[in-house]
């Protein structure tokens, strides 16, 4: 990170995502989304990035010919036929992993800009969502002494944790407001209104996800767990359940999602 003074580039982030992919490169079936677009059994599919150069949320999707693009103050919408770039550009976690070019701008992780998360399956008439949420309602416990400085993988875990988990929270609470307001409005008035009564089923872990990743810590590449370790982000913490790929934790994670989903 320090050769850039050498006259050499710095590189554009801390780990590479690469392998990623040419795994979604080679998985993704995009003639597959088309069909299923054509035939009718699936509407849209929307990918959201954020505009490292327009400071927007931007949602790339593919659908029927009747959805219509849509601008708005930090969010657009935009059509796209959907590929592993976008994807690729949707998971880029800022610091992290590498913004791809995406046209003229390049883009970063969609949580980033993206405040209003349940927004576009909306403006796209959803009337019911699955929505699958990455952090339980537990409380963090108290701390029973002063606590320490938080260092830089600390506090970069915690602005992760913003992105995932408070602007969903912020637009679920917002989504009940207005349904419990519409339930009240006459039914004339509430035909007069842009609004509509929308339904959504949240599936959040019954675990702590910072438990199970710290299980398997020990896989975790030396590499990394140098890196980690360098800006203070080893060990216990929310920070490495980001970087976890290993097979076994995420072979945990679904078997956690399945049974939670199963317990709805």
């Amino acid at each position: 990170m320090t050769l850039g003074g050498l006259g050499l580039a710095n590189p554009k982030s801390l780990l590479d995502n690469s392998p990623l992919g040419e795994l979604l490169q080679r998985e993704l079936d995009r003639a597959g989304i088309h069909r299923a677009i054509e035939e009718g059994h699936l509407k849209a599919l929307l990918v959201t990035a954020s505009g490292y150069a327009t400071s927007r949320a931007v949602t790339f999707f593919q659908a029927s010919e009747e959805i219509e693009a849509w601008s708005l103050h930090k969010r657009a919408g935009v059509r796209a036929k959907i590929d592993a770039l976008h994807l690729l550009a949707s998971a880029g976690l800022p610091l992290l992993f590498p913004a791809r070019r995406i046209g003229n701008e390049y883009f970063g992780d969609g949580g980033m800009r993206h405040t209003t998360p349940l927004s576009p399956p909306i403006r796209m008439g959803a009337d019911r969502m699955l929505i699958i949420g990455t952090r339980d309602e537990l409380p963090d416990p108290e701390p029973r002494e002063c606590s320490k400085y938080p260092s830089l993988g600390e506090i970069g875990g915690y602005l992760l944790d913003v992105i995932f988990m408070d602007y969903l929270a912020n637009d679920l609470g917002r989504l009940k407001r207005i349904n419990e307001t519409l339930r009240h409005l006459h039914p004339d008035r509430r035909d007069q209104s842009d609004l509509r009564q929308v339904e959504a089923l949240l599936i959040q872990p019954s675990k702590d996800l910072r438990e199970i990743s710290n299980r398997h810590l020990h896989r975790v590449p030396a590499s990394v767990r140098t890196l980690l370790r360098g800006v203070g982000a080893w060990g216990p913490g929310r920070l490495p359940s980001y970087l976890l790929f290993e097979a076994e934790f995420c072979r945990e994670l679904i078997e956690l999602g399945y049974s939670d989903g199963m317990q709805l």
